[in-house]
């Protein structure tokens, strides 16, 4: 198909070369000859009149062009898919789709699952990906490999895409009901004195709370132990005299499932609102519609629900 005089089909290619800066490589993943490719990438230099991508000692490097082409060229092929997958009636039963979200585990377990108990039964066609939030964020936005993330809400704020508040969730400690039987409340001083169980997110050495924490209150916590999942925290209480400070949410369907219980935290901080993104080209998508507002229908389920 020809579009002012420019054959569609090239935006699939050129957007592959963009992102490979590689002919073969991009080859392998067209499945076209790398005679195929390579003549493709001939006739799209001829028709921006520009190199696209030259060769710099060994490697293949972008002109300024072909920079500023990324972003554009991704945008206009997720805006295609989109419209290719649009239907004249959008029927949840009968729907055969899938969806990859991006969200931390304590979100798995305190909000997806009931969602995907409801698809289980509203929408069986509907499948659904459930992932760690990305390292790099912007950029799985830009490749269109994301449908919806879930993120607190200062990590979104740079996120040129739509969002919603889904809710608002403060802190609690959580420690093994045995160990502090007869414990009435914790102190800070109580606090500072145990050893801390805590999360950590990505490879970074620091914990997001740790650096929170220090330049308010000019003491750190003993931590004892860090993870990277919230669902093996409860493990790391059971039989020890730890803490650990969790969303409260999490922290009540933990103490609900384990011999665990939750304390007030010692110290004021605020709360932790975690925001619902999509990618902008998937806004007016009636299966995507339909599925947010499942989402934010059961997160005000959850906004409602009595908590420790």
């Amino acid at each position: 198909m020809r579009l002012d005089r420019f054959d569609l089909n090239l935006l699939v290619v050129l957007d592959i070369l963009l992102e490979e800066r590689n002919v073969t490589r991009a080859s392998e993943r067209l499945n076209l000859g790398q005679s195929a490719t390579s003549a493709a990438l001939a006739r799209l230099r001829v028709f921006f009149d520009d190199g696209l991508l030259v060769q710099v000692g060994r490697r293949l490097e972008l002109t300024p062009l072909a920079k500023s082409l990324v972003g554009p060229v991704r945008e206009t092929l997720n805006h295609a898919r989109t419209t290719m997958s649009l239907k004249a009636t959008f029927d949840p039963t009968t729907t055969s789709r899938r969806f990859t979200i991006h969200a931390s585990d304590h979100l798995v377990e305190t909000l997806f699952a009931a969602v995907m108990r409801e698809l289980a039964d509203s929408a069986p066609g509907i499948q659904i990906d459930l992932r760690r939030p990305p390292k790099q964020v912007l950029d799985v936005f830009d490749r269109g490999n994301i449908d919806l993330l879930v993120i607190p809400e200062q990590y979104a704020a740079n996120i040129q895409h739509p969002q919603t508040l889904l809710f608002s969730d403060d802190q609690v400690c959580l420690v093994h009901r045995e160990s502090f039987s007869g414990i009435e409340s914790l102190s800070m001083d109580d606090y500072m004195a145990l050893g801390h169980v805590a999360i950590r997110f990505g490879e970074e050495s620091s914990i997001a709370f740790e650096d929170w924490f220090l330049p308010r209150y000019g003491r750190q916590r003993r931590v004892e132990c860090t993870v990277e999942y919230f669902g093996v925290v409860p493990h790391l209480l059971i039989g020890t005299r730890r803490v650990a400070t969790l969303h409260r949410r999490i922290a009540t369907q933990m103490a609900s499932q384990f011999p665990l219980r939750c304390f007030e935290a010692p110290f004021a901080m605020q709360p932790l609102k975690e925001v619902l993104v999509w990618p902008k080209f998937l806004d007016g998508d009636p299966c995507h519609q339909w599925l947010r507002e499942l989402i934010a229908r059961h997160a005000e389920i959850l906004r409602k629900r009595v908590a420790c």
